[in-house]
């Protein structure tokens, strides 16, 4: 079932898309709330998470169901984890970096995996036991070998998030053995832009299952290494990743973990 899943999964994101394209063009008549310092929902955002949530009740409806908007219901066995507009801020101020997200968990391993960036027409998608793709074609993470070329991705805390010293102790470790770092605001098209080749490597602490859940299987079948703060420890269980080709993962993960 793993490839009709999968193309369920890019259906409804592509439908999503739409949806939020339509909202984008007229945005600033969007209602948005708070929902703490610096993370915000919006019209937009509710409307592709009711499309997705209905779409896949309709063909899956023995499926559960872990949306950023509306929360978990249903068995958690086997599940579907949707962030519907990942970068929000963005897509409110007008920045043309944000996706949406759509993800497959079966007994506890992600097993689907899509984002989708619809200003930019671009679809990665992936599952288990098959080739990572970008709009059906296979994607690899990027070559570079060694720490000075590289460029990496990031997200910064904000608010009151309460590791925020730790992250800028990342950024001042790392900044002097690389190209640069960025922080574009949409964890999930960061991680699937490194299975794609155009960033190095991401690291980010404590995102949540449906910020990261997608570009797991992304990063994992396009062929880069993803291990949490420590090597044995699960990024979707902790929401810590760190991720970078082979290649590169050692240097990278050393200086991000102090080591």
């Amino acid at each position: 079932m793993s490839a009709a899943d999968l193309e369920l999964a890019v259906a409804v994101a592509e439908e999503a898309g739409e949806i939020l394209r339509g909202h984008w063009r007229d945005r600033t008549r969007l209602t948005a709330t708070h929902k703490r310092a610096g993370d915000f929902v919006s019209e937009a955002d509710l409307a592709a998470e009711r499309h997705v949530r209905a779409r896949l009740a309709a063909a899956r409806p023995e499926d559960g169901w872990l949306g950023e908007e509306s929360g978990t219901s249903g068995p958690v066995t086997r599940r579907w984890i949707v962030d519907p507009l990942d970068g929000t801020t963005n897509f409110l101020r007008g920045i043309p970096h944000w996706a949406v997200s759509v993800a497959l968990e079966v007994a506890g391993e992600i097993t689907v995996g899509v984002v989708h960036s619809p200003l930019h027409g671009e679809t990665f998608a992936a599952r288990t036991g098959a080739a990572a793709t970008l709009n059906g074609a296979a994607m690899t993470p990027a070559a570079t070998a060694t720490l000075e070329p590289a460029l990496f991705g990031t997200g910064i805390p904000f608010g009151t998030m309460p590791h925020i010293d730790d992250h800028a102790a990342d950024i001042a470790r790392l900044m002097p053995h690389c190209a640069g770092v960025r922080r574009m605001g949409a964890a999930a098209l960061d991680l699937a832009w490194v299975a794609a080749g155009r960033l190095d490597g991401f690291w980010e602490r404590r995102l949540q299952p449906w910020d990261i859940a997608a570009g797991l299987v992304l990063l994992r079948q396009s062929g880069a290494r993803v291990e949490g703060w420590q090597a044995a420890e699960r990024p979707e269980e902790s929401g810590t990743v760190i991720a970078a080709p082979p290649v590169l993962f050692d240097a990278f993960a050393r200086i991000i973990r102090g080591e």
